[in-house]
C-alpha cells in the first residue's frame, strides 16, 4: 500500500477500532489459479489473530494452501473531497479532487480448520458480537436453532484463522492540508452529508502543512 508518513496510522487502538467497525474484510491471496479474493467477516481475537469461516462449497479452502500468505483488507470510512471545500482555492485554484479514507491491511498466514469445535467457536463468537450490536440481550444464539439443524449448518462450513505477520494502516484525512483547508474540508463534508468522515477528522488535531 502506498503509505506516505503523514497518512500512516500507528495508533493500535484506532487500528483495532477499524477492524471491529468494518469486519467485512476482502481476503486476497495469490494461488496457482491466479489472484483469489473473497469478502468475509472476520473477528480479531485477543492474541491478534483473525477468525472466520466460509461455506464448504466455496473452494477458497481448497485453492489456498494451509500456511500460505494472505492479505485481509478492512476499509471503514471513505469520502470524496472536492477542491471547493478549500478556502485557499479562491486564491490560486491550485487544487484537485481527492478521496479521504481509513483502511487497514493485515498480512498473515491462513490455516483452515475442519473440526467441529473450531467451526462452532467461529460461528459462536462472530454471531455473539454482531447479535449484541443489533439486538442486545435478545440477540440470536446458536442454541436457538434445533440441534440437528445447527449440526447440519456447521457441517457445511470450514473455519479458518489468520495469524498476522505485518499490519499496515492508513488514515488519509487531509493531514497534508493547511489548517483553514482542513477545517474547510470538515465543513464541506458535513454539508455534503458525510458526517462520519467529518467526525473522524474533527477528532484529530488540526495538522501542520505537509507535502503529499
Amino acid at each position: 500500500m502506498y503509505l506516505p508518513q503523514h497518512f500512516a496510522e500507528t495508533d493500535a487502538a484506532r487500528i483495532s477500532e477499524v477492524i471491529a467497525a468494518a469486519p467485512l474484510a476482502c481476503i486476497v491471496a495469490q494461488t496457482d489459479s491466479g489472484l483469489l479474493a473473497n469478502h468475509i467477516p472476520l473477528l480479531a481475537k485477543p492474541d491478534g489473530s483473525l477468525i472466520g469461516h466460509v461455506a464448504k462449497a466455496n473452494d477458497m479452502h481448497q485453492i489456498m494452501r494451509d500456511g500460505q500468505e494472505v492479505l485481509a483488507v478492512f476499509t471503514s470510512l471513505e469520502a470524496y473531497v472536492s477542491p471547493n471545500f478549500y478556502p485557499s482555492k479562491q486564491e490560486h485554484h491550485r487544487h484537485v479532487p481527492t478521496w479521504n479514507y481509513i483502511t487497514v491491511h493485515v498480512h498473515g498466514t491462513i490455516r483452515f480448520q475442519h473440526d467441529r469445535q473450531a467451526k462452532h467457536a467461529a460461528v459462536g463468537l462472530l454471531t455473539r458480537v454482531h447479535e449484541r450490536r443489533v439486538n442486545g440481550d435478545a440477540g440470536w444464539k446458536m442454541g436457538d436453532a434445533p440441534a440437528d439443524y445447527m449440526a447440519e449448518m456447521l457441517e457445511n462450513i470450514v473455519a479458518f484463522r489468520i495469524t498476522p505477520t505485518r499490519i499496515e494502516a492508513k488514515s488519509k484525512l487531509s493531514q497534508n492540508r493547511e489548517a483553514r483547508d482542513y477545517d474547510g474540508t470538515i465543513k464541506g463534508l458535513r454539508e455534503s452529508g458525510q458526517d462520519r468522515m467529518a467526525d473522524a477528522m474533527q477528532d484529530r488535531a488540526t495538522p501542520p502543512v505537509q507535502m503529499e
